[in-house]
């Protein structure tokens, strides 16, 4: 079992940054790909950006590839989302998810991962 909770969620303006951070807990995490997910009031959750185990791989919605940053330290359970040159429309609740077992590749769709954080609120405004 892995537990996620995301933070650094905030208000910020068009073009701030944010890191949004994702702590696991359990032994899994370090082996098993991650993703960050977020949905919009009144939209469907979608996939911003995925990692695999050992870092090596990663993989971006076209809506945010080249201003958001995935990364993740095993040695302290944690993924990262740093977020760039924010815009109006990244505006949604931020979710970390982890797929169970060893996460050799990325993977964007949500129905490939296992547990879910509850979620951080990026609000920005213009």
């Amino acid at each position: 079992q892995v537990q996620l909770v995301e933070s650094g969620g905030g208000l910020a303006q068009a073009g701030d940054s944010l890191r949004l951070s994702c702590a696991a807990s359990g032994r899994t995490f370090s082996s098993s790909a991650m993703g960050w997910f977020r949905q919009a009031p009144g939209k469907e959750r979608e996939f911003v950006a995925s990692i695999n185990w050992s870092a090596t791989s990663t993989y971006y919605s076209s809506s945010v590839e080249g201003r958001f940053t995935i990364s993740r330290d095993n040695g302290k359970n944690t993924g990262y989302l740093q977020m760039n040159s924010l815009k109006r429309e990244d505006t949604a609740v931020y979710f970390c998810a982890v797929r169970r077992g060893l996460g050799t590749s990325t993977y964007q769709y949500a129905s490939s991962y296992d547990y879910w954080g509850q979620g951080t609120q990026v609000t920005v405004s213009s």
